[in-house]
């Protein structure tokens, strides 16, 4: 039988207490968390983004190697900037970092891909915002690995499910990160949680107006809408509760997500 101290039973209680969430977060900009959004770029220029975005970086191929460099390119797909727009509506003062690995048409190569998770993972960013993935299997180890030392480090991975009827990665591997599918609910404060299933989380993501680049705004539908509405959630818990580990904010959303059951109950 094994025996608990005073102080591990006083750390324990404190700890089951601390997941009753209070509604403080709802009132919380994200003020003082870094999120790195891994994806096409971002349009820096746009009105809703303007001084928002603290860095941009891009994908170089050198000599077989990929590298970052400082990048003002911009976002020639959108995916990014309308993943941001999200991100900022909901967290307004969030900090921002655009790490690009997709080019036009939001085409990527699955080592950029990688190379964009590992930078963000050894900046130690919050938060990491991974709108895409892949379904190729020769990534599903290193993918793993990364995620585990994300994990470890203790940077938030949210990654959006394949809005195709096949397994994507990053997305299934649950234990490790906090994975969205798309709603119809039209709250972006509103979002569910169902354990067990290989996807936990659900968020709005039909018909989402954001930004767009050259300063123009789009409806759009897709699990990638999803993600960033649960990234602005989650910079909000992290003002309030700055050493929260990816395991409690991943408590911490089970139990707000039971609260907005119950609002509607």
């Amino acid at each position: 039988m094994t025996r608990v101290t005073n102080l591990e039973s006083e750390t324990l209680s404190a700890t089951a207490t601390f997941f009753q969430v209070d509604d403080a977060w709802r009132t919380a900009g994200g003020r003082g968390v870094t999120v790195a959004i891994v994806d096409s770029g971002i349009d820096t220029e746009h009105p809703d983004l303007k001084n928002r975005i603290a860095s941009s970086v891009e994908a170089r191929l050198d000599d077989k190697r990929v590298v970052f460099e400082p990048s003002e390119a911009g976002d020639s797909a959108g995916h990014g900037t309308a993943c941001a727009g999200i991100i900022s509506s909901i967290a307004p003062h969030a900090e921002l970092h655009s790490v690009k690995v997709l080019g036009a048409g939001g085409l990527g190569d699955g080592q950029a891909f990688l190379a964009g998770l590992e930078y963000a993972v050894n900046q130690r960013y919050r938060i990491i915002n991974l709108s895409l993935g892949t379904t190729k299997p020769q990534f599903f180890a290193p993918l793993h690995d990364l995620l585990d030392r994300a994990y470890q480090a203790g940077c938030v991975v949210v990654a959006a499910a394949n809005n195709l009827p096949q397994p994507s990665f990053p997305s299934v591997f649950s234990s490790s990160l906090i994975s969205v599918i798309k709603s119809t609910e039209t709250d972006p404060l509103n979002f569910g949680f169902h354990f067990g299933e290989v996807i936990e989380l659900t968020a709005p993501g039909v018909n989402i107006r954001t930004a767009w680049p050259k300063g123009g705004y789009r409806n759009l539908t897709g699990n990638s809408f999803a993600c960033p509405h649960i990234v602005g959630v989650i910079a909000r818990l992290l003002e309030r509760h700055p050493d929260l580990t990816p395991f409690q904010v991943k408590s911490a959303l089970y139990a707000i997500a039971k609260d907005n059951q119950k609002r509607l109950e």
